[in-house]
């Protein structure tokens, strides 16, 4: 089943504390972003230490292959399920984050290494932003190639749109898995997202974690916010968005 991942991407240790002690007991995944990574670590980590909380830190490292191994080994502990890095740092990086986490983690002696997944192509670009930054060509072109380099240096998977998982998929294999941000209940603003499905779209599509951050956390009840997309999930049925408009973009 497709799992959910609630973003905790907010300003203060104490209202990401609330938020975790709300989001976990529902069995969301809960993930810790640059937020929460620069401004207040220590204080996040302890309170989902003492929740038995299952954690993806969105560190989205990218640098040379030895900082980011230094990097993965410092946000490798227990509960801490899947750290990303950045596809676009090249093979040996990746690499190199893969071995890093499972080193750390067989020192720490935990039962599993956290799952390395490679950020393809963020979902608040399109094509126009790709040209703009000289990566001509479609979101997906890219993605499809920096997925098949990611499962070449032994990344359990990547970061993209749902709207790329299945043709991931059918040249990956479906044991390579897709976590998608860009997920949007039908009616939520989509902020600053772009290439956006819902979470039964998700499904659908293949997903196997989806990303939530403001449609839960900023939720006049953030629990029951998350449990109607857990039962979206288990219903896999809701529609895909609709694609923006020429005159919306």
């Amino acid at each position: 089943m497709t799992q959910l991942i609630a973003a905790l991407d907010v300003a203060t240790a104490e209202r990401a504390a609330e938020l975790a002690c709300l989001l976990a007991p529902q069995g969301a995944i809960l993930k810790v972003g640059y937020e929460a990574l620069y401004g207040y670590h220590d204080a996040i980590r302890a309170s989902l230490r003492a929740l038995r909380a299952r954690i993806f830190v969105d560190a989205k490292l990218s640098d040379i292959p030895r900082t980011v191994t230094a990097g993965i080994r410092a946000l490798v502990e227990p509960g801490v399920e899947i750290i990303d890095v950045h596809a676009l740092g090249g093979l040996p990086m990746m690499r190199a984050a893969v071995e890093g986490a499972a080193e750390r983690a067989a020192e720490l002696t935990m039962e599993r290494a956290p799952k390395v997944f490679a950020v393809t192509i963020l979902t608040s670009l399109e094509a126009e932003e790709l040209d703009e930054i000289g990566l001509g060509g479609r979101p997906e072109e890219h993605v499809l190639r920096l997925a098949a380099l990611a499962q070449t240096a032994g990344c359990a998977g990547v970061v993209c749109s749902a709207l790329e998982v299945p043709r991931i998929k059918a040249a990956c294999g479906s044991a390579f898995e897709a976590l998608c941000p860009g997920i949007r209940p039908a009616g939520a603003d989509r902020g600053d997202q772009r290439r956006v499905v819902t979470p039964g779209g998700a499904v659908e599509l293949g997903a196997d974690y989806i990303v939530v951050g403001r449609p839960i956390t900023a939720a006049p009840d953030p629990a029951a916010a998350a449990r109607a997309i857990l039962d979206e999930l288990r219903a896999g049925a809701a529609p895909r968005l609709p694609e923006r408009s020429a005159d919306a973009r």
